[in-house]
C-alpha cells in the first residue's frame, strides 16, 4: 500500500480510533485532536500540483486481480481539485465545529467519526479508477450522511431528513452500479480510464444509451438535481458544520464529479448534451425561485445550493459540445467547461462561508427566522462583512469570483444559441432566457439573504438569546473562505494555471500535450453577458424591493404537480401502508401458511426453470438395476411416512421421523457411500434427541379432529412437490449445462489441500469462508434466541413481582 492509499484511510483511521481515545481525553474537545488529519492531507495533496499540471499521478494495490478489480488511484487535475476542496474545507469545518459543537452537551466521538468517514469516503469516489471501488466509496458517503444528517437523532424532522437523504441517494447509488456494470459488459473493463480509452467500442453498443442513464441517475440524486432535489433542503436538519462540508463543497458535488469525468465517454451523444443541460437549467430555475420564498436561513441556502448546483450542471452539459472540435484555438465551447470548474471552486468559498455565517447567527441569536432577525450589521459587524462578501459573490456581483464565473456562465449559454450541433441553434435560445432568469432570482435571495438579516431595524424582543459579535474560533473559518472569495476574484489567474488547467485537460484529454491556457480577466468589453448582468442587477432590485407583492404568487399558486416533497411523502405514505396490509394478509402466524408458501414458490421456479430450459430429460436406460433391497427400503420409508402423517403424538412421530432417516442411511450403504451414511446417522440421532427434549415440554396434539379434505389446496401442494422432485431427480441425472466442477477436486483434494476425504476438504478448505459465514450465522440466531428468551424470563418475573 503506497501513502496514496493510505492517505485516503487515514480520516477513516482516526475515526476508528476516536471510541477508544474519547474517554480519555473528555477534558478536550475531540476536535483538537482530530484537526492535524485534513490539514496534513492538505498539505500532502498541495504538494501534488506539479505533477498534474504535466501529467497524472497513478498507484495501484491489488485487491481482486481474478475479477479485474484493483485499487487503483489516480491523481489528476480534477481529482486533485476535488482532493483540495475535501481535506481544505474538511479541516476548516473541523476547527469551526470545535467551538460550534459543545463538548459537555454534544456526543463528539460521534460526529467526529461520522465526518471523518465521510471524508474516507470523498476521497475514495474522486481519487478510484476502478469503478467498483468508487461504488463502494460513494455508497460509503450516502451511509456517513445519514449518520450526520441524523446526528440529533432525538429531533423527528433530523430522523425524517436523514431517512429521505438515505432513501434518494442509495436509490442513485444503485442506477450507477447498474450502468456500470453494463459497462464492463461491453468493454470488460471496470478500470475507468481503460473505459474511457474504448469510447469508440462503447459509442457503437446497443448498451450505450441505458449505461449512460443510469450513470446519471446516479449523478443527478447525488448533486441534488430536480426532481431528485427534494433530499436536500430536509438535510438541512443536521448541524450546521455539517451542511457547511456535505451540502456546500463536497458530497452535492459528487455528482458533477461523476458528469465531468464520464464527460469524455458519452458526450458524443446528442442525449447527454440536452439531458444534462435541461435538467441543470431546470434545477437552476426552480432553485432559485423556490429559495425567494423561504424564511429560514438555512433552507434559502439549500435551495441556493440547487440551483448554483444547477448552473454547474448545465455548464458541463453544454461544454459537452467542446469534444466534437478537433481543434481547441477556435473552439469557444471549452470556456463552458472552465466556467464550470471555476464556480464549482467558487461556489465552494462562498458558499461554505454562508453556511458557516448562518450557523455564528443561530449560535448567537437563537434563531435562523429572517422575520425576527434584521439590524444586526451593528451587533455583529465581522459576520456581516462575512455575509456581505459571501451573498455579493454568489449574486455575481464584482469584484467577487462569483461575477468572474457568472459572467462565463452567460457567455457559454449565448454561445450555444449558435452552436451548429445537436439542433442546439433553435432550442438552444431558451437556454439564455431560463438562465438569465435564474440568474435574477439568484439576486433576489443573496439580497434577502444579507439585508433582512444584518439590514433594517434591530428586533430584540423577538430574539431568543441577546446577540453578540462570535468568538475568533467561529469566524476565522468563514473568514478565510471570505478572503479566498475576494483574492480569487482579483487575482483569478492565481488558481488558473495550477488548478483550473490541469481539471479542464482532465476533462478534455485531448489538450494534454498541447499549450492550451486559460487567462480570466474582469473586462471583456461591452458584450451580450455584460447586458445580462446588468439586467441582472436592474431587475433583481426591482424584483427585492417589491417582493412582499409577488411572493404570495409563488407561495400559493404552485401546482401540485410541482410540490414534489409531498409526493414523496405521499409515495413513501402508500407504500408503508400497501406493505402493511399485506403483511396482515401474508402473515398469519401459522407456520404451515408458510410452508405453503415456500413450496409453491419452489413448485413454480423449478418447473418453469425446467421446461424453459428444456432439461426435461427421461433417459433411465443408464441407470442401475433395482435390486430386492431397494424395494424393502422404499417400502419402509413409505410406512413410516403414512404413520408421521396420520399419527397422533409427536413422540410417535418423531420416532417415525428418525427411523425413515436410518432407512435412508441403509441407502447410502447400498450405495456405496459410508461417509455419508455415518453423516446421516449421527445427524438423525442428534435431531431425534433434541427433538424428544424440546417437544416434551409442548402441549399434546388437539382432540378435536379436522375432517380431511382431499381436494384442498394442500393436496395439490403435496403432489406438485412430490411431482416437482421427482422431475428435478430424473433430469439432474442424465442433463448438465455446464462441466462438472468433482474433476477439479478429485485431482486437487490431496495435493492442495493435503486431505484424503473429499467432502470433509471442501467443507473445510474450499469452502471455508462459506462454512464459517453458514457458523456466523447459527451463532448470531443462537444469540438472538437467547436474548429473546432472556427478555421474556425478565419480563415474567417482573410479572410476579407485580
Amino acid at each position: 500500500m503506497s501513502f496514496l492509499h493510505l492517505a485516503i484511510f487515514l480520516p477513516f483511521l482516526m475515526a476508528m480510533l476516536i471510541p477508544i481515545f474519547y474517554r480519555w481525553t473528555k477534558q478536550l474537545h475531540t476536535g483538537w485532536i482530530v484537526l492535524p488529519i485534513p490539514v496534513i492531507l492538505f498539505i500532502y495533496f498541495l504538494t501534488f500540483i506539479p505533477q498534474t499540471m504535466d501529467g497524472v499521478v497513478t498507484q495501484t494495490m491489488p485487491w481482486i486481480p481474478s475479477l479485474g478489480i484493483n485499487f487503483t488511484v489516480v491523481v489528476d487535475g480534477l481529482s486533485l481539485l476535488f482532493a483540495l476542496l475535501i481535506t481544505g474545507i474538511g479541516s476548516l469545518v473541523t476547527f469551526y465545529s470545535i467551538f460550534y459543537l459543545g463538548k459537555k452537551k454534544e456526543r463528539l466521538n460521534n460526529f467526529y467519526a461520522f465526518l471523518f468517514i465521510f471524508m474516507t469516503a470523498m476521497l475514495g469516489v474522486v481519487l478510484s479508477d476502478n469503478l467498483v471501488v468508487l461504488y463502494l466509496f460513494w455508497e460509503m458517503t450516502s451511509i456517513s450522511s445519514f449518520l450526520l444528517i441524523g446526528y440529533w437523532y432525538h429531533r423527528e424532522r433530523s430522523r425524517y431528513g436523514a431517512r429521505k437523504s438515505l432513501l434518494i441517494t442509495v436509490f442513485g447509488g444503485l442506477m450507477l452500479l447498474g450502468g456500470i456494470l453494463l459497462l464492463h459488459v461491453i468493454t470488460g473493463s471496470f478500470s475507468l480510464r481503460e473505459i474511457i480509452s474504448e469510447a469508440a467500442l462503447v459509442q457503437s453498443s446497443s448498451l450505450f444509451i441505458p449505461a449512460m442513464i443510469f450513470i446519471l441517475l446516479g449523478a443527478f440524486t447525488k448533486s441534488a438535481q430536480v426532481p431528485f432535489h427534494i433530499w436536500l433542503p430536509d438535510a438541512m436538519e443536521a448541524p450546521t458544520p455539517v451542511s457547511a462540508y456535505l451540502h456546500s463543497a463536497t458530497m452535492v458535488k459528487a455528482g458533477i464529479y461523476l458528469v465531468a469525468r464520464f464527460t469524455p465517454l458519452f458526450a458524443v451523444s446528442g442525449a447527454w448534451f440536452w439531458t444534462i443541460t435541461l435538467v441543470g437549467i431546470v434545477t437552476l430555475f426552480w432553485g432559485s425561485i423556490t429559495a425567494t420564498k423561504k424564511t429560514d436561513l438555512k433552507a434559502i441556502l439549500a435551495y441556493s445550493t440547487i440551483s448554483q448546483l444547477g448552473l454547474i450542471m448545465t455548464l458541463l452539459g453544454v461544454g459537452a459540445a467542446a469534444l466534437h472540435f478537433d481543434s481547441w484555438n477556435d473552439n469557444i465551447y471549452i470556456g463552458a467547461i472552465v466556467a464550470a470548474v471555476f464556480h464549482l471552486f467558487n461556489h465552494a468559498t462562498f458558499k461554505g462561508s454562508l453556511f458557516m455565517m448562518v450557523g455564528i447567527v443561530d449560535h448567537e441569536t437563537g434563531t435562523r427566522d429572517i422575520r425576527r432577525l434584521g439590524g444586526l450589521m451593528q451587533i455583529m459587524p465581522i459576520t456581516a462583512t462575512i455575509a456581505f462578501i459571501g451573498t455579493f459573490a454568489m449574486a455575481g456581483l464584482p469584484p467577487f469570483n462569483g461575477f468572474l464565473s457568472k459572467e462565463m456562465f452567460f457567455q457559454s449559454m449565448v454561445d450555444v444559441t449558435s452552436l451548429n450541433l445537436f439542433h442546439a441553434e433553435t432550442w438552444g435560445v431558451i437556454l439564455p432566457v431560463i438562465a438569465w432568469i435564474g440568474s435574477i432570482f439568484t439576486f433576489v435571495y443573496s439580497m434577502i439573504i444579507f439585508f433582512k438579516t444584518f439590514g433594517g431595524k434591530f428586533k430584540p424582543h423577538l430574539l431568543p438569546k441577546k446577540p453578540h459579535e462570535a468568538p475568533i474560533g467561529l469566524l476565522l473559518p468563514p473568514m478565510i473562505l471570505a478572503a479566498l472569495v475576494v483574492i480569487t476574484g482579483f487575482f483569478p489567474n492565481l488558481i488558473a494555471k495550477p488548478l483550473l488547467e490541469p481539471a479542464v485537460k482532465s476533462i478534455m484529454p485531448s489538450l494534454y500535450g498541447t499549450d492550451y491556457s486559460i487567462h480570466i480577466s474582469f473586462w471583456h468589453g461591452f458584450t451580450m453577458a455584460l447586458a445580462m448582468t446588468a439586467g441582472v442587477i436592474i431587475l433583481g432590485i426591482l424584483l427585492y424591493k417589491t417582493a412582499n407583492r409577488w411572493k404570495p404568487f409563488i407561495t400559493e399558486k404552485v401546482p401540485a404537480f410541482f410540490r414534489w416533497g409531498k409526493a414523496y411523502d405521499n409515495s413513501l405514505y402508500y407504500m408503508e401502508q400497501g406493505s402493511y396490509r399485506f403483511t396482515l394478509w401474508v402473515m398469519t402466524g401459522w407456520l404451515r401458511t408458510y410452508l405453503n408458501y415456500m413450496l409453491t414458490a419452489f413448485i413454480i421456479l423449478m418447473l418453469g426453470t425446467i421446461f424453459a430450459t428444456d432439461a426435461l430429460n427421461f433417459d433411465i436406460s443408464t441407470i442401475s438395476r433395482v435390486t430386492m433391497m431397494d424395494y424393502v427400503l422404499v417400502l419402509v420409508v413409505i410406512v413410516t411416512l403414512v404413520g408421521i402423517v396420520f399419527s397422533k403424538s409427536r413422540i410417535t412421530s418423531i420416532i417415525l421421523l428418525g427411523a425413515m432417516g436410518y432407512t435412508i442411511s441403509i441407502f447410502f450403504i447400498v450405495a456405496r457411500a459410508p461417509d455419508l451414511a455415518l453423516t446421516q446417522l449421527v445427524i438423525e440421532t442428534i435431531s431425534v434427541v433434541l427433538y424428544l427434549l424440546v417437544f416434551y415440554h409442548l402441549p399434546q396434539f388437539s382432540n378435536i379432529e379436522e375432517k380431511p379434505r382431499w381436494l384442498s389446496a394442500k393436496t395439490f401442494i403435496s403432489i406438485g412437490v412430490g411431482l416437482t422432485v421427482f422431475l428435478i431427480s430424473l433430469s439432474a441425472y442424465d442433463t448438465t449445462f455446464f462441466p462438472s466442477i468433482s474433476q477439479y477436486y478429485i485431482d486437487n483434494t490431496y495435493t492442495k489441500a493435503a486431505g484424503k476425504n473429499i467432502v470433509n476438504v471442501i467443507l473445510v478448505d474450499f469452502r471455508g469462508f462459506d462454512t464459517l459465514f453458514e457458523t456466523a450465522v447459527l451463532a448470531i440466531a443462537s444469540i438472538g434466541i437467547f436474548g429473546m428468551i432472556k427478555l421474556r424470563l425478565t419480563r415474567r418475573g417482573k410479572n410476579e413481582n407485580k
